[in-house]
């Protein structure tokens, strides 16, 4: 049996972008971030993969990376990563010594020392937005000197039959290639979108028969049988619910977005209570014939299409399409964090599936 590809993902987190890889059939064998917690759920949800706790500030750390893989004999196919968005200046004249830029600095080092035959790089979409896309070309242009044709693309997260309105960049590089990568066409319209109802439906409610929110069990039961194609799919490994534990909200909160229609904000609320909320996010209420909104890190200030808390691990996990198979660790509040800044996994997945065509001497 052939070898499979090989993959490394830099600044992981929990690994949304490599669950996607490694979905795809790819080998995931190192993540490296500088989270515990993260780095816990990345272990437990990749196979056979290593996980690597490393300051990437520190580009001497780059060697241990380097070092590792030889000592394993590995050799790199894929070297994956979502640098945070503050390591980029995407104002001003260039400084390659700028502390924000050098933590993507570590991703063009890694390649050059590695030469992976491709680099899959996700971020914001102010990077190709911003300031006349400063960013995105300066991403191209270092990956160029080390011999990589970078090609950026906005993709939709709904457009590939995710749960949920999110953009985000990936930028693909091939080495020493005269062909640019060709992104995966979109395959589901606007009337046929993953609908948040869709997702979570099936997961219980985490109310009492008065309607009294509850906390519920480390692990429970679904309470019906899959109703769709996504639920088919996130239940596919699965047999019970992990990460879906209640957060009770205080009254005031409960009584506030009871008054908020699905698909609102605090700005739905009647008149007296108007001047009470500045955030332009407060008490949205997700629509459950829609996506959802994207999901953040646990503010706190997003809410159930249907009952009044916010969603759990769990169901903000299934609109970020983590299979209910991959369990979160840590407190809830580190769970939500890693959820939130995730990849989602079918999106990493559908990218690395169309990566296999430009890939050589493996599979």
């Amino acid at each position: 049996m052939s070898k499979k590809f090989t993959c490394v993902d830099l600044f992981s987190g929990a690994g949304g972008l490599s669950r996607g890889f490694y979905d795809a059939g790819y080998d995931v064998v190192l993540g490296v971030d500088f989270d515990d917690a993260a780095l816990k759920t990345f272990k437990a949800n990749h196979g056979t993969a290593e996980s690597m706790k490393l300051d990437l500030f520190n580009h001497d750390n780059i060697d241990v990376i380097v070092d590792y893989l030889a000592e394993k004999n590995i050799q790199l196919d894929v070297l994956v990563g979502g640098p945070p968005c503050q390591g980029f200046s995407i104002a001003g004249p260039r400084d390659m010594n700028d502390k924000r830029n050098s933590l993507y600095v570590a991703m063009v080092k890694l390649a050059e020392r590695l030469q992976p035959q491709a680099v899959v790089l996700e971020n914001v979409p102010g990077m190709i937005q911003t300031n006349g896309g400063i960013g995105a070309k300066r991403i191209i242009e270092d990956f160029k000197e080390i011999g990589y044709r970078m090609t950026p693309k906005l993709l939709y997260a709904p457009d590939y039959g995710i749960p949920q309105i999110r953009k985000r960049v990936f930028f693909v590089g091939l080495r020493n290639s005269d062909t640019e990568f060709e992104f995966p066409e979109a395959f589901v319209d606007k009337e046929n979108y993953v609908t948040s109802e869709d997702a979570i439906g099936d997961l219980p409610s985490l109310q009492t028969a008065e309607g009294e929110i509850i906390y519920g069990e480390e692990e429970q039961s679904y309470i019906s049988e899959p109703q769709n194609a996504y639920q088919r799919l996130m239940r596919k490994n699965s047999h019970t619910v992990r990460n879906h534990i209640g957060s009770i909200p205080i009254e005031k909160t409960k009584r506030m977005i009871s008054l908020v229609p699905e698909g609102k904000n605090y700005k739905a609320l009647p008149e007296e209570y108007q001047g009470i909320y500045k955030y332009h996010e407060a008490l949205t209420r997700y629509h459950s014939k829609k996506p959802s909104n994207t999901i953040n890190t646990g503010h706190r200030s997003h809410f159930h299409y249907k009952w009044n808390r916010i969603p759990t691990v769990r169901e903000s996990a299934r609109l970020q399409s983590f299979p209910d198979d991959f369990i979160f660790y840590g407190n809830k509040s580190e769970q939500y964090r890693q959820v939130g800044n995730a990849v989602p996994p079918m999106l990493g997945q559908v990218v690395a599936i169309k990566l296999k065509d430009y890939l050589k001497g493996r599979e």
